[in-house]
């Protein structure tokens, strides 16, 4: 008896010893990974030269990560490729200044909005320009490609001036500078800190409020895109950026990157 009770003791240290550090193993790589765009748009994402994400998105992720008590990291991948990623599970949320649209929630879920902001045409302090479809007739009117903003000045714009799409914003800014584009079209916040620079002094932002923000082209604010199945994961953000705005984290966060409070109300 005492022979069959060894052997069976034997047996289960057995079975343990295997089952015991699968658990430890898989929390090891249980990490979220945020995306953002390669293609840095300040002051919302910057990157330094050692390749340190930095601004008001990254911050936050930060601050989201703390307040989740969750392992994350940073990935970078390219604008366009970027619901691909999420939905070929390179990446697990979507963190960089993606509009809610009726048609990006066909394709993805997203959180509740964390911020939101009105966009603007910028173009040269001299220029009269009047924002209208004939007062734009012929003119080159830039914005970055794959956003709601280039949405809109297409089926605003699109019959009467030519709409030049870019991969970043920072070629956008460098064609309006140089006298390529008439005007370019944008986040009101994003253009704050091409404003303050050298190149960006002799610019101004123009037709604040020409474009109607309806829910179709503008979404409903900026949220995090998530996997449609990653319903717990969708509720742990929407809890934590609730509790981070109770909390004064939030602005504490936005005070550092702009004048006016971000929060959607």
């Amino acid at each position: 008896m005492k022979s069959i009770v060894r052997s069976l003791l034997c047996l289960i240290s057995v079975v343990l010893s295997t089952l015991v550090p699968i658990a430890p193993a898989h929390a090891a790589q249980d990490v979220l990974r945020f995306g953002v765009a390669a293609e840095p748009y300040p002051p919302f994402t910057t990157k330094s030269p050692s390749g340190q994400w930095g601004g008001f998105e990254a911050d936050l992720i930060r601050a989201l990560c703390d307040q989740m008590k969750a392992k994350c990291e940073i990935k970078e991948v390219a604008w366009d490729g970027i619901i691909p990623a999420l939905l070929s599970s390179k990446i697990d949320v979507i963190f960089n200044s993606m509009t809610i649209t009726p048609e990006r929630e066909k394709v993805i879920a997203f959180s509740r909005p964390y911020y939101d902001t009105p966009a603007t045409f910028v173009a040269p302090k001299s220029e009269k320009l009047t924002f209208s479809p004939d007062g734009l007739k012929g003119k080159v009117i830039g914005v970055q490609g794959s956003t709601t903003n280039a949405e809109f000045l297409k089926l605003a714009y699109g019959n009467s001036a030519k709409i030049q799409l870019y991969n970043t914003q920072d070629d956008c800014n460098a064609d309006l500078v140089a006298g390529r584009i008439d005007a370019m079209y944008l986040d009101q916040l994003a253009v704050l800190a091409f404003l303050k620079t050298s190149d960006g002094s002799s610019f101004e932002m123009k037709g604040e409020g020409t474009a109607k923000r309806d829910p179709v082209t503008f979404g409903t604010g900026i949220g995090a895109g998530i996997r449609k199945n990653d319903t717990a994961l969708k509720q742990q953000i929407d809890q934590a950026l609730v509790q981070l705005h109770a909390s004064g984290k939030y602005a504490q966060i936005s005070k550092k990157y702009f004048p006016i409070d971000l929060w959607p109300h």
